[in-house]
C-alpha cells in the first residue's frame, strides 16, 4: 500500500549543485526517519570527500550510480540494494552502474555482511532515498512546464506530461535547485516493475570475463608477498631453522612474530615451497593438547554433571516427567567445521608514518580497521578500508586475524605487503564452527501429549549454544533449555547460521523421534504445537506463530506429504534471522540403500526483491546444510587438524545434489533477510527421509562416517 512518509529537513543536506554533473545524492542509513541528501559533484563522489555512506547519482547522460556500502559475498545486496532505489526511482534498469563503497562508519551505522540483517536494516531507506529522488525530479519538471506535479507521472526514468517526455538526464541539474520534499510516497506494491522480477547479478559479466574482483586478484606495484606458518593450537614456538626455506629463488626473508613464521617473497608459489622447508619445533603453552576423543569425554562429562546455564525455564518441568507416562531421551553431536570459502582468507596492508591503507575481503570492515588502528597506535581515522568483492565468508570473514597479519607484517618490514593464506592454511589454522553436543528429553502423558521438553547442550567455545525461545518454546507447558561451555584454545567463529546449523538438526530429528513415540504424524504434532502456541501461550513467543504455520502447510502441500509410494520423507522447520524455511525430503531405497531424490523448501523472507538471488540463495543454503551435515568433519589430534586439504575434508559433490524444488511465500510484508534461514531445516528433512527409508536413525554428524550409513551413498544414480 502507500506510504506518506515524513521527511525531516535537519536529515535533508541538499548543498550547491553540479556544474554539468546533474543531481548527486547521498542518502545515509543510521537515520530511523530518512536517508540524508546531498547534492555534490561526481568528482567529489570519485575522491570520496563527502560525509555520506551512500550515493545516488543522476548524470546528464541519464546513468544512474549508486555507491553500496556492505560486503558483498555473494548474498546478492549489490544487485538487490540497488533494485529497491531504482524501483522507486522509477528509472531504466539497463541505465544503473553499481559501484561498492569504502568504508566510513561516519556515514554508515551497518556496514557488515552478517545476520541476514542487510536487507531489513536497509529496506525503507532505500526506497526512500529513490522516492525522495524521484519527486525533485518531478518538482523540477513541473516548474520548467507551469503545471502541477499532480499532473505529471514517471516512467522508465522520464518525467510525463500529456504526449512530452523528459529524460531524468534533461532534468538532473534543475532538480537540483528543488527543495528537498517534507514527504515522500513510496509506491504501491502493485505498481512495483522491477522488485519481484529477476535481475541477473550485477558483477555477472566481471565474474565470467575474469575481471579483478576478490582480494586475491588485487595487486599494486611494488608491494611484496607474504605466507604464514602458524603454530598448532595450544602450542608456542622453541625454534625455527628457516635456512632451507631461504635457498628457494625468490624468497626475500623469513621473519617471526607473536609464534608465526612468515616468509616474504616476489609471489605465492615460492613462498608455498619455502613453507615445507621450515624446520620449526613447538612446545605446549600450558596443559593438555587436545583431541578429537578428549572433547568427546569432555563433552559426556559435562552433559551428565556439568552445572549448566539456565536460558529458559516454564512451568515444574521435574513434576512433568515424574507424572510422565513415556519419556523419550536422545543425544545429538556434530563436530567442528571449516568455513571453507572458495577464496582462502587474504588481504592487502600499507602501513606508513601517517597512516594505515587496508584492501581486501572482510564481512567486518570497521573491525579491521579498528584491528589495524590498535597495532599500529593512530587513531581509526586514519585508516582507509577498500573492499572487494567476497569469495565466500560464512561467518570467517567476520574476524579479522587475517587483517591483523598483513597489518603486523607491513609495519615491521616498513612496505606494502599482500598476506594470502593457503587451502592448508585455511583449514589447519581457521576459526572453526564450534563442535556441539545435546540431550533431548520429552514426557508424554497418557493421551501421547507433548507435557514436558529439556533441551541440554555442550558447546566447545560456545557460551550460548542453546536457543531457548525458538520453537517448539511456547507451545510446550514445562520446559528447561541449558547451556554449558567449555573454553579450548581451538579457535571458534560463527558459522554460517550460527549454532542453529546443526540445532535445527538436532530439534527436528528429536522431534520426529518424539512423533513417532506419540504415534503422531510429524506434521500433525507441529501444527498441534504451534495451535497451543497460539491459543495458549507458555511464556513469551519470540516467532511468528502464523508464518510458521503457513510455511509448514504449504510444504505439506507442496510435497504431497503422505500422499506418495514407492518413497519416504523427511519434515523439517525452522525459524532463524527473522525467516522461516520448511522443506520435505524424499528418499527411497535403492539397492539396500537409502538415495535422497528430491528436496522441497517453502521459504517465508517477506517481499522477495529479486527472485534469482533468493532462489539461489535458498538453493544455495540447501546445498551447504546438506552437504557438511552428510559428508564434513573436522577432527584433532594434539592440536593440530587431521585433515588439511579437500582430499580429506570431504565436501559434497555435484552429482550428490538432489533436485530441489523451491516456492516462496507471498505475504507482503517487509524483507525478513535470506541468507542463512534455509540452511538450519536441510539436515533435519534429510536424516527424517533417511529414517523412514531405511529404519536407521542418525543423530551425529557428518551421517556418512556413522554406523548406520556404513556403505552408503546418497549420491549413486538410481
Amino acid at each position: 500500500m502507500n506510504k506518506g512518509l515524513k521527511t525531516n529537513r535537519r536529515d535533508f543536506l541538499k548543498i550547491a549543485a553540479t556544474a554539468g554533473g546533474g543531481l548527486l545524492i547521498g542518502f545515509n542509513w543510521s537515520s530511523c526517519d530518512s536517508p540524508k541528501m546531498k547534492v555534490v559533484s561526481e568528482e567529489e563522489i570519485m575522491n570520496s570527500a563527502l560525509g555520506f555512506n551512500s550515493y545516488l547519482s543522476i548524470s546528464p547522460t541519464d546513468h544512474v550510480v549508486i555507491y553500496s556500502p556492505n560486503p558483498e559475498l555473494g548474498q546478492n545486496i549489490k544487485t538487490s540494494f540497488p533494485m529497491i532505489v531504482a524501483e522507486e526511482l522509477d528509472v531504466d534498469w539497463s541505465k544503473v552502474r553499481v559501484k561498492q563503497a569504502f568504508l566510513d562508519t561516519e556515514k554508515y551505522d551497518r556496514q557488515v555482511t552478517g545476520g541476514s540483517g542487510a536487507m531489513p536494516h536497509s529496506w525503507e531507506r532505500l526506497r526512500k532515498a529513490g522516492a525522495t529522488a524521484r519527486q525533485m525530479l518531478l518538482q523540477a519538471a513541473a516548474n520548467r512546464l507551469g503545471v502541477p506535479v499532480a499532473d505529471l507521472r514517471t516512467e522508465n526514468g522520464h518525467v510525463i506530461h500529456g504526449s512530452e517526455k523528459l529524460t531524468y538526464g534533461d532534468l538532473a541539474n534543475d532538480a537540483a535547485l528543488v527543495p528537498v520534499p517534507e514527504e515522500v510516497t513510496l509506491k504501491n506494491r502493485k505498481d512495483f516493475k522491477i522488485i519481484g522480477t529477476p535481475i541477473k547479478n550485477v558483477d555477472n559479466r566481471a565474474m565470467f570475463t575474469g575481471q579483478p574482483l576478490y582480494g586475491l586478484d588485487f595487486y599494486r606495484e611494488g608491494m611484496v608477498h607474504a605466507m604464514i606458518q602458524r603454530p598448532p593450537f595450544g602450542m608456542k614456538i622453541k625454534s625455527v631453522d628457516a635456512a632451507a626455506a631461504k635457498e628457494v629463488k625468490g624468497v626475500k626473508d623469513v621473519v617471526t612474530f607473536k609464534d608465526n613464521v612468515a616468509i616474504i617473497g616476489e609471489s605465492t608459489w615460492p613462498l608455498m615451497k619455502a613453507k615445507k622447508r621450515l624446520k620449526i619445533q613447538y612446545e605446549p603453552i600450558d596443559g593438555q593438547l587436545e583431541s578429537s576423543e578428549f572433547h568427546n569425554r569432555i563433552f559426556d562429562e559435562m552433559l551428565n554433571t556439568g552445572k549448566g546455564e539456565v536460558k529458559r525455564e516454564d512451568g515444574n518441568v521435574n513434576a512433568a516427567f515424574r507424572s510422565a507416562a513415556k519419556v523419550i531421551k536422545s543425544e545429538y553431536q556434530c563436530p567442528f567445521l571449516s568455513h571453507s570459502p572458495m577464496e582462502p582468507m587474504n588481504f592487502f596492508a600499507h602501513v606508513k608514518a601517517d597512516g594505515v591503507e587496508l584492501i581486501g575481503p572482510t564481512q567486518t570492515p570497521d573491525r579491521a580497521r579498528n584491528a589495524a588502528a590498535e597495532i599500529c597506535g593512530f587513531s581509526p581515522d586514519k585508516v582507509t578500508v577498500e573492499m572487494t568483492r567476497l569469495g565466500g565468508g560464512f561467518g570467517r570473514r567476520l574476524r579479522a586475524d587475517f587483517v591483523e597479519e598483513a597489518v603486523e607484517l607491513s609495519k615491521m618490514l616498513k612496505a606494502p605487503v599482500k598476506l594470502t593464506w593457503s587451502r592448508e592454511d585455511d583449514l589447519t589454522g581457521g576459526a572453526y564452527r564450534p563442535a556441539v553436543k545435546y540431550r533431548f528429553e520429552a514426557a508424554l502423558d497418557s493421551d501421547n501429549n507433548l507435557i514436558g521438553y529439556k533441551l541440554r547442550g555442550v558447546g566447545i567455545n560456545a557460551g550460548n549454544c542453546t536457543r531457548e525461545n525458538n520453537f517448539p518454546s511456547g507451545s510446550v507447558d514445562n520446559l528447561l533449555v541449558e547451556s554449558l561451555e567449555y573454553k579450548s584454545p581451538i579457535t571458534t567463529n560463527a558459522w554460517r547460521a550460527p549454532i542453529t546449523n546443526f540445532l535445527a538438526f538436532a530439534e527436528q530429528s528429536f522431534l520426529d523421534e518424539v512423533a513417532e513415540a506419540a504415534g503422531k504424524d510429524p506434521v500433525a504434532l507441529r501444527l498441534e504445537l504451534l495451535d497451543r502456541a497460539k491459543k495458549n501461550p507458555v511464556g513469551e513467543i519470540h516467532y511468528d506463530v502464523d508464518r510458521m504455520r503457513t510455511v509448514v502447510e504449504t510444504a505439506a502441500e507442496k510435497s504431497g506429504w503422505g500422499k506418495k509410494s514407492g518413497v519416504s520423507q523427511g519434515f523439517s522447520v525452522y525459524f532463524s534471522h527473522r525467516s522461516y524455511v520448511a522443506q520435505v525430503a524424499e528418499a527411497r531405497m535403492v539397492n539396500g540403500a537409502p538415495k535422497l531424490d528430491k528436496i522441497y523448501a517453502v521459504t517465508d523472507c517477506g517481499i522477495v526483491v529479486n527472485p534469482t538471488g533468493a532462489d539461489q540463495q535458498v538453493r544455495g543454503g540447501m546445498v551447504d546444510g546438506m552437504g557438511h551435515a552428510m559428508y564434513t568433519n573436522m577432527t584433532f589430534t594434539d592440536g593440530i587438524a587431521d585433515q588439511k586439504n579437500f582430499d580429506t575434508y570431504r565436501l559434497i559433490k555435484m552429482n550428490e545434489i538432489p533436485e530441489i524444488e523451491t516456492h516462496f511465500i507471498d505475504n507482503g510484508i517487509d524483507p525478513t533477510g535470506l541468507g542463512e534461514p534455509a540452511l538450519p531445516p536441510t539436515g533435519g528433512a534429510i536424516a527424517n527421509a533417511i529414517y523412514k527409508a531405511s529404519g536407521k536413525r542418525v543423530r551425529n554428524q557428518p551421517f556418512m562416517e556413522q554406523e548406520e550409513m556404513k556403505n552408503v551413498n546418497l549420491g549413486d544414480p538410481a
